[in-house]
């Protein structure tokens, strides 16, 4: 019999709560039926919903929480009313006592955040975590890197997110050495803000087995699928994630009023609707869903909090997958082989000699 995954949920994360939580749950227990879950929450509003998902619920541990971290607390009051007590501190806990391989949450941003940091802790060589993105592309998919965690960072760190990145493309897609890219406003060596080219001069420098430094890339190479793993700090790549959803909206809402403008309009959509059902199974952001906390002692996955059941269940997956592919080891000898490179202490002898 196959090992069993483990994953912990927040039930009360999120808009929805347990009454989506509960139902993704369950989809992700369909696709993969060794999931065990154990499920954080208010266990009146958390139990009636388990009893309308038997599977579930036999698949289940529950564990009554009293607090549940809302969407709009502060990180810092969340950290003070919500820790030992609330729904996805105990959920974070899970994961670092080794009761469940993966946290899943829906919940406020930037509580799970802080209280990830401070449960967790970073691991040996990574000063701040990352929020990578699964992204669509032509190609396929993508990992992008950071999308929100922190704002601004040294080269030291961009060569950090570059490693965490390429061990989760490595777990998630099967990479056996996936191309990285750094996020620049030019291709050309000489372009960009001195941190990035320093971590060009460290990736290349470092010449890890683990991944492929492609160089620099500019912004319509994310969605070209230039590389498996596009590395930028947090402030533009949260804004590059907020403008791609937005444009995708903006692309569906400009498809349905030309489809409904005339009746040889309509009637084109019906000859062409196998077609359209495909994009917008491409362009849901459900099958994406899940933005991953890198750099942790510790896995934790972070849901849209207005997604659906089906959104969640594919954070779900994503957990899953990142657990039985054992993404944690991936990681862990990924940053000690680049520790052991050097590349670090070399680009400084670099930026002296260059002075």
């Amino acid at each position: 019999m196959a090992k069993t995954v483990t994953l912990s949920l927040d039930a009360m994360g999120g808009d929805g709560g347990p009454e989506v939580v509960i139902p993704g749950a369950e989809i992700g227990l369909e696709r993969y039926p060794d999931i065990r879950y154990e499920i954080f929450g208010d266990e009146a509003r958390v139990a009636p919903i388990l009893d309308k998902c038997p599977r579930v619920k036999e698949a289940s541990r529950l564990h009554h929480c009293e607090v549940a971290v809302q969407m709009d607390d502060k990180p810092s009051q969340a950290l003070r009313q919500g820790r030992w007590k609330s729904s996805m501190w105990r959920a974070l806990e899970a994961g670092k006592d080794g009761t469940a391989g993966a946290v899943v949450s829906a919940g406020n941003t930037g509580a799970l955040m802080a209280m990830a940091k401070f449960c967790l802790r970073t691991m040996p060589g990574v000063e701040r975590p990352a929020i990578a993105a699964i992204w669509p592309t032509i190609r396929g998919e993508s990992i992008v890197l950071d999308v929100g965690a922190t704002i601004g960072a040294e080269a030291e760190q961009l060569t950090g997110y570059a490693i965490l990145g390429g061990a989760m493309a490595r777990a998630v897609f099967g990479i056996e050495r996936p191309t990285v890219g750094l996020l620049n406003v030019g291709v050309e060596e000489v372009k960009g803000l001195e941190e990035i080219k320093a971590a060009g001069r460290m990736l290349r420098a470092a010449d890890l087995e683990s991944i492929d430094y492609f160089g620099f890339i500019e912004g319509n190479d994310l969605g070209r699928g230039t590389v498996d793993v596009a590395v930028t700090e947090g402030f533009s790549g949260n804004i590059a994630l907020k403008t791609a959803e937005g444009t995708a909206r903006q692309i569906s809402e400009y498809l349905r009023a030309a489809m409904s403008r005339t009746l040889q309009a309509q009637l084109g959509y019906l000859l062409a609707k196998p077609a359209f059902d495909r994009l917008k199974e491409k362009m849901d952001p459900r099958k994406v869903n899940g933005g991953v906390f890198l750099g942790l002692n510790g896995l934790v996955i972070k849901s849209h909090g207005g997604t659906d059941a089906e959104g969640f269940a594919a954070a779900v997956e994503l957990a899953y997958d990142m657990v039985r592919n054992d993404l944690m080891s991936r990681i862990a000898s990924d940053l000690e082989a680049y520790q052991a490179s050097g590349a670090a202490e070399r680009a400084d002898e670099g930026k002296e000699a260059a002075k």
